[in-house]
């Protein structure tokens, strides 16, 4: 277990940073929202979040996948394209904008959750709605085995009346996995996110902080056994 650093260890102070658009993405229960939250404040950037649990579908989706996968996932695209769109008309690189989700991703769970024929139909209208998106100026992924997310998601869903489906839990992991492999449409750093404290821990947290004012292109790796 990480302790918080003593008070009289130096901390790292970036209050600016020359990418005006970060992602932090990564499995379900890994950390991204609550990394993305602190960075923005730490930053003053504008915070764009994905906002799951407004899905109407995503409970349903939850409680029996084949009945609602689609309308779940046309949901999200819908809404994810909105405020992609809504961001570009403010100018969407002034200020600083730090979010919780990657374009790219609604379409990684749509080839999860969709048999064939509801995937060539969405994506067909993903294809459409992404022509003009941005990509980021930076993307944090922040990687996990599947069992410390398990963990993670079983702690989350412990007061709820539904149940997570850690089957899912399981392919949507090794989608992240094999989607990062292959992705170069922006600098890339992969955290190894179970072995760190982004949150707590502020030697961590400020090490990453480093990390992320250093990566400039291509694929970087931030290890906290370096720490």
């Amino acid at each position: 277990m990480y302790q918080n650093p003593p008070s009289e260890l130096p901390e790292t102070h970036i209050d600016h940073l020359d990418h005006q658009y970060i992602v932090i993405e990564g499995s379900i229960g890994v950390g991204k929202t609550s990394l993305a939250k602190k960075l923005a404040s730490t930053l003053n950037a504008q915070l764009e979040l994905e906002n799951a649990a407004a899905n109407p579908f995503l409970e349903k989706f939850y409680e029996n996948p084949e009945d609602s996968a689609l309308p779940t996932q046309l949901y999200f695209l819908f809404h994810r394209h909105k405020r992609m769109q809504q961001l570009m008309q403010k100018d969407m690189f002034k200020p600083n904008i730090i979010a919780d989700y990657l374009m790219d991703k609604d379409r990684l769970f749509a080839k999860v959750t969709l048999d064939d024929d509801e995937f060539s139909l969405y994506d067909q209208v993903y294809q459409q709605m992404t022509l003009q998106h941005s990509e980021p100026d930076l993307v944090v992924y922040l990687q996990a085995p599947v069992d410390f997310l398990i963990e993670k998601v079983s702690q989350k869903f412990s007061d709820k009346r539904i149940s997570f489906p850690l089957d899912y839990l399981r392919k949507i992991n090794e989608a992240y996995n094999e989607f990062f492999y292959y992705y170069s449409d922006a600098p890339l750093l992969i955290v190894n996110a179970s072995g760190i404290d982004l949150v707590n821990n502020e030697v961590h947290y400020n090490e990453l902080l480093e990390r992320i004012r250093e990566t400039r292109a291509g694929r970087n790796y931030f290890n906290p056994k370096e720490l």
